[in-house]
């Protein structure tokens, strides 16, 4: 690498300036074509790709459609065989030797220009891809795909950097000592979610950066996205075969990747019950593996916002409003269960299910469009189903929303209910859609409400905190401490920021080893202590026994 680029990496980043897209910018014209480009395009085989090369492979097809057009087809997948697998590991522990070898700063040369890539002359179709892919707009592709990406892959550089630093305090007279941080020894597999190309991509990134060698598996439906992510690492200069792509649900990638012996570990992004899958498979597997595999996952949220009754409800309704129906309820951080004080009334929950009534929902190439659809048929089964179950509940209250159109897409109206109890499935289980419970609580109670709010869900993934007064804020902040592992005060709870909040929940959350922070880089790397003597002693006996 050049100088230039030797020294960035030392360099604190800075967070990727955010476009807004306002009618008549550059950024949105540039936007507009990508949209267009993609739309007129034919649909396509998005191939694996596996020691630098596009493999067809022979499984069977999956079809890639627009969600909020399912008519619309982008293009088609085929899923990947354990023969595909297997030459996906082959790869990946082939080109380790020489990707090992290369220094630090040569590794984070390519994530830095890539980085440059996505925010520069990529931007426009990496987000055009994942709009149309992933159902969002404009917006939320934008603090996805351009920003958070970019921000990574440039964060993840400045903290490899620092960790690979990291060296023994004392070195004495007469001897040298030094930490190697290694990569892993074998190889890592990414399996990575449909609802953020950012996290998507970062994933199989993280890893490679500190060295290891990656077999990465997609979401099928962030295929697009997740293809064009690819494109952008060969263009940086990834060497073939550091990251081999396998496309398809992943079948065949748990059939041979995860009992491979040389599975040095596991990075993913998905559902509580999937990763706790993978971790008995691993569990089964362990006195076969060469080491212990790392096991490093962010699954389920049932993420909460609680207001005290001196909170700012004219803010608390806008944090409602986006934390729960931004991106069709799809984020791991969504808002999804709200604790509200009684005395609010009657007519504070008729205002904000009427802007929630309001909002629109349809194609997000339409950029006057609120948000678009959820991602798949089944995700629009399975969230019609709960908006029937709701509406013949008599324990709840739906205020707004309780509809679902898929006619021309997978369109699900916002949801918000009301419920006396407060144990109710939907104030406890994960359903990933734009679907907001709410229960009031007795003001007097507030904090019996800060442990029902602690124990009434098993995950821990974010949280919102809404009060003025500070000894409040400070006594319920130490009662949900261990509620989220991201904790938001008088904000909604979604929306970090790479730099800023490192992302990750604990319980049924995940392992909390924080994306975009040293925290996550250091799970990829295995430490070895280096004792160098220059005068080696020649005489055994001690002082002592003089």
């Amino acid at each position: 690498m050049d100088t230039f680029d030797a020294l960035r990496v030392s360099q604190r980043p800075t967070n990727e300036p955010t476009y807004e897209y306002e009618p008549g910018s550059r950024a949105r014209l540039e936007l507009e074509g990508a949209l267009a480009a993609l739309r007129q395009r034919d649909a396509i085989t998005y191939p694996h790709v596996i020691a630098g090369r596009e493999v067809v492979g022979q499984g069977s097809e999956i079809a890639v459609v627009e969600p909020h057009r399912h008519r619309h087809q982008l293009g088609t997948l085929r899923e990947a065989t354990t023969a595909d697998v297997q030459l996906a590991i082959d790869s990946a522990l082939a080109a380790g030797r020489h990707w090992r070898a290369l220094s630090f700063a040569d590794r984070a040369g390519i994530f830095l220009k890539a980085a440059d890539l996505i925010s520069g002359p990529w931007r426009a179709r990496l987000n055009a891809a994942t709009m149309l892919g992933q159902s969002k707009t404009a917006y939320q592709a934008e603090i996805d795909a351009a920003c958070e990406l970019a921000d990574f892959l440039r964060f993840n550089v400045y903290d490899g950097f620092e960790l690979i630093s990291r060296q023994p305090h004392i070195s004495p007279a007469g001897v040298r000592n030094e930490m190697d941080h290694r990569p892993l020894e074998g190889f890592v597999l990414a399996i990575t979610p449909f609802n953020f190309t950012a996290i998507a991509a970062n994933l199989p990134a993280a890893p490679a950066l500190m060295g290891n060698t990656v077999v990465w598996k997609p979401s099928p439906t962030q295929q697009e996205a997740a293809s064009l992510t690819m494109a952008i690492f060969k263009e940086a200069g990834l060497p073939d075969g550091v990251i081999n792509m396998v496309t398809g649900n992943g079948a065949a990638v748990s059939e041979v990747a995860v009992p491979h012996r040389d599975l040095a570990g596991i990075h993913f992004t998905g559902s509580t019950a999937t990763f706790r899958h993978l971790w008995q498979s691993v569990s089964h597997h362990l006195a076969s593996y060469r080491s212990y595999p790392r096991l490093v996952g962010e699954t389920g949220g049932k993420d909460f916002v609680l207001a005290h009754e001196d909170a700012n409800f004219d803010a608390l309704r806008t944090a409602l409003i986006r934390g729960a129906f931004d991106f069709q309820g799809q984020k791991c951080s969504a808002a999804s269960r709200a604790y509200l004080p009684s005395s609010v009334g009657a007519g504070y929950l008729n205002e904000v299910a009427d802007v929630a009534t309001s909002l629109t929902y349809g194609d997000v190439a339409d950029l006057s469009n609120f948000g678009g659809a959820v991602i798949d048929r089944r995700s629009f089964t399975r969230l019609a189903e709960l908006q029937d179950r709701l509406r013949h509940d008599p324990t709840v209250t739906v205020i707004a929303g309780g509809t679902n159109d898929d006619s021309e897409g997978f369109f699900i109206r916002p949801t918000i209910v009301v419920s006396d109890n407060p144990h109710h499935e939907i104030f406890t289980t994960e359903f990933f859609g734009p679907v907001l419970a709410v229960h009031l609580y007795d003001p007097a109670r507030f904090d019996e409400t800060c442990q029902l709010v602690d124990a009434t869900s098993p995950y821990a993934l974010t949280g919102a905190l809404w009060a003025t007064d500070r000894e409040v804020i400070t006594r319920a902040s130490a009662a949900l401490r261990y509620s989220a592992g991201n904790f938001y005060i008088n904000d909604k709870p979604t929306g970090a920021v790479v730099g800023q909040q490192p992302f990750g929940g604990a319980r049924a959350s995940g392992t909390n080893d924080k994306a975009g922070s040293i925290a996550n880089l250091e799970r990829w790397v295995s430490p070895r202590t280096i004792k160098e003597t220059f005068v080696p002693p020649t005489q055994h006996g001690y002082r002592h026994q003089d």
